[in-house]
């Protein structure tokens, strides 16, 4: 199957019928959402009442993310865009954190299905690593916004002055020049990247380079090519840039630093992003000050949250489609 093909069976919506396999389909809608370097680090067990959302701890990314919090916030990402499915399909669902598998566990019930904007955004939404267009967002859509990223201890902080954003990408440049002296983390991210249409349909997973906005090579020559281009003040550019072309900066963060709380952000993070495709713009992340952790509380406090963590930063604007990643088929993430 060509690329083109696998993307448009996979970014697609399908069939809620409860009378049908419908569980099947919830986990597919759950593989839509995002995750780090998108090792999509998930499992799912269907129960007879219920779906339960487990870590995928053979995918974990060690160098950038050494105490797995991406990969948890990555299930509550999946979780939320189950959730939502389940809605539409007319089914109520009630998480719990389980502490004994640190995954999550939704029992469902009827109700009158409900198909939210949200839903609706699901196979539209992407993260688009491209210069956007600078334009302001009215109030309203600030509001609509920063609420959708709030939830049970996660608020999301909003950011459109010219200052806030010059001290982000403050922070930004110095991530980048900490991540970009780290040869593990150089190597780790180089693993995640799929260069050509070929490797991406062969894995259905990682970062496909024209997503980022380069060409389809084959692996071999996109190696040589990051030799010449891979350096920290190649990313710096880049990274002011788009920080600069961006409407606003959001930045999610958790009263407490704990894996439920990092579920929570996750999915804090996935509502965001599908309100901000339902209202036409795109996101990117701009992780870096989260990510690096002697950073991570300084970072914090610069931009006036205190002691909470950091958990996820983006950029949000109006911007271009872009190619997308692909993803695994639901009889590969299924135990």
């Amino acid at each position: 199957m060509s690329y083109s093909d696998k993307a448009q069976k996979t970014w697609r919506h399908g069939n809620l019928d409860l009378a049908t396999n419908v569980f099947t389909e919830l986990v597919r809608y759950a593989t839509l959402a995002a995750s780090s370097h998108n090792t999509q680090p998930w499992r799912f067990k269907l129960e007879r009442n219920g779906i339960w959302v487990l870590p995928d701890v053979s995918r974990r990314c060690p160098a950038v993310d050494p105490d797995d919090h991406h990969l948890f916030a990555s299930l509550g990402c999946a979780t939320e865009n189950l959730m939502l499915a389940a809605q539409a399909a007319g089914l109520k669902g009630r998480c719990r954190f389980d502490a004994s598998t640190s995954g999550v566990f939704i029992e469902f019930e009827t109700a009158p299905p409900t198909r939210s904007p949200l839903f609706d955004a699901i196979p539209h939404r992407q993260c688009c690593r491209t210069e956007y267009d600078g334009k302001p967002l009215s109030e309203a859509d600030l509001k609509h916004i920063q609420n959708s990223g709030c939830g049970d201890g996660v608020s999301t902080l909003l950011i459109t002055d010219t200052r806030g954003k010059a001290l982000v990408t403050g922070y930004v440049v110095k991530g980048n020049n900490a991540q970009f002296a780290d040869r593990a983390w150089a190597n780790e991210l180089k693993s995640w990247i799929r260069f050509s249409a070929n490797e991406a349909v062969q894995t259905c997973d990682g970062l496909y380079g024209p997503a980022m906005g380069n060409p389809s090579v084959p692996r071999w020559l996109g190696l040589l090519a990051m030799k010449a281009t891979f350096s920290a003040n190649q990313q710096n550019s880049k990274d002011r840039r788009h920080i600069q072309s961006s409407s606003a900066l959001a930045v999610i963060y958790s009263e407490c630093d704990d894996i439920p709380h990092w579920i929570e952000a996750g999915r804090c993070y996935q509502r965001l992003a599908l309100q901000v495709t339902a209202l036409g713009l795109k996101t990117a992340f701009i992780n870096q000050p989260v990510e690096v952790a002697n950073l991570r509380g300084e970072f914090a406090r610069a931009i006036g949250i205190g002691d909470r963590r950091p958990d996820l930063a983006v950029r949000i604007g109006h911007g271009p489609e872009m190619p997308r990643s692909l993803r695994r088929p639901v009889e590969d993430v299924l135990r």
